[in-house]
């Protein structure tokens, strides 16, 4: 896969917002975070640095195509509830998939072995301090007795997938 073109603001790590380029807008990191702050870098401020970020990337994915071996990490993957979790209550489940890269895989929720589409988000990549990245997403539920859900970590081009219950 060639390299992808990501626009993060982290501290301490986490997170606060990313960068959406095809919709040309800055997205909070964390749920209920503030907006991004008026007056600060506006979207078209960022495109002359990310037109000169793609020609750089594609001049790197010629140069190295076939010279270097694929990188491969396995993605770590974790699963907890947002809040204490509370019969009835609403709630999120979060996954958290760290040691990623190269940072291309997907995430997608199951409940009660059926796919859930609906009341899930995904969060960008964000490169960590090691060199690889990590990734969110969460599932909006209310738990009930019983429930079953799962977060599916697939690497694309391989027959690899992590499932992680909660």
């Amino acid at each position: 896969d060639p390299p992808s073109l990501s626009l993060s603001v982290t501290l301490d790590g986490l997170g606060l917002f990313w960068f959406h380029f095809p919709s040309s807008r800055w997205n909070p990191g964390i749920p209920g975070i503030p907006a991004w702050p008026s007056g600060l870098e506006e979207p078209r401020e960022i495109l002359p640095e990310s037109q000169m970020c793609q020609k750089i990337l594609g001049m790197i994915e010629t140069e190295l195509r076939g010279k270097l071996p694929e990188a491969r990490a396995i993605p770590v993957v974790s699963v907890f509830p947002a809040l204490p979790p509370i019969l009835g209550q609403p709630n999120s489940l979060v996954c958290v998939v760290e040691n990623i890269f190269p940072p291309v895989l997907d995430i997608s929720w199951t409940s009660g072995g059926a796919v859930v589409t609906s009341g899930v988000t995904q969060g960008p990549f964000v490169p960590s301090a090691d060199l690889t990245f990590v990734r969110l997403s969460r599932l909006a539920v209310v738990p009930r007795a019983g429930d079953v859900h799962a977060c599916v970590v697939t690497e694309p081009g391989t027959n690899r997938s992590t499932v992680v219950y909660w």
